[in-house]
């Protein structure tokens, strides 16, 4: 083989780019692991919006370096006490798990995956990214407007007419209808290591999760249905 068409061949090895939303949780850390596997080189985009649990950026940047992102970037929005949700708002107090509940929990975050679609969709196009991964999840979730099938479908019509990109673009939700104990056997197979996530809504500064709020609950509640030991460290 000359050198050129070494060139050429090196050339088309090249992974093509992806952008992966990642918050430093079980979903999203099984969607780096996903999107690696897939052989995409992984960019992964976390979000500093004024949640009282900052402590999973460090999860997240954990997550990025274990998984093989090639890149990690962290954006800084102010969705604090106006948002009115217990997450950015410190005066609220983020409720327990309660499965008589039959309204929308106060830690719901208007538009917050629209505002996180909206920042991935601006770096697929620069990087010339025809995918974004997001770890949405209609089974095992709280309610969420935006974690539903036909979000993401409306969001991948408006991202494929809101670019100046010459290609499409696929807003890709793998784990939307799995349970978690599925999406955790799935993570193993992986190699996931779930030591490294933080998903409780309100873990303290050690990365210690409550135990008692609805993200602790289906984190824990998957471990046990998945029959695979729980790493999460509880206060």
């Amino acid at each position: 083989m000359s050198q050129g068409d070494r060139d050429v061949s090196m050339k088309e090895a090249k992974p093509e780019p992806a952008v992966v939303l990642l918050s430093g949780g079980l979903d999203s850390a099984t969607l780096a692991w996903q999107a690696c596997a897939d052989g995409y080189a992984v960019h992964a985009l976390s979000f500093d919006y004024s949640q009282r649990h900052r402590v999973e950026l460090a999860a997240a940047a954990r997550v990025a370096a274990a998984a093989g992102a090639v890149a990690h970037r962290t954006i800084r929005i102010d969705m604090g006490g106006s948002m009115g949700s217990s997450l950015t708002d410190a005066e609220q107090s983020v409720p327990d798990y309660d499965p008589a509940r039959s309204r929308l929990p106060s830690t719901y975050v208007p538009a917050r995956n629209l505002t996180f679609l909206s920042f991935a969709l601006g770096w697929a196009e620069i990087l010339a990214a025809r995918r974004i991964y997001i770890g949405v999840n209609a089974v095992d979730y709280s309610g969420y407007p935006d974690c539903r099938p036909a979000f993401i479908a409306k969001f991948q019509e408006l991202a494929n007419i809101a670019t100046a990109a010459d290609h499409p673009f696929e807003i890709h939700a793998p784990l939307m209808h799995m349970s978690k104990a599925e999406i955790i056997r799935s993570g193993q197979a992986l190699g996931v290591d779930y030591g490294l996530t933080i998903s409780c809504y309100q873990a303290d500064e050690q990365g210690r999760a409550c135990g008692r709020c609805d993200s602790c609950h289906y984190r824990r509640q998957g471990f046990l249905d998945a029959g695979v030991p729980d790493p999460t460290r509880y206060a």
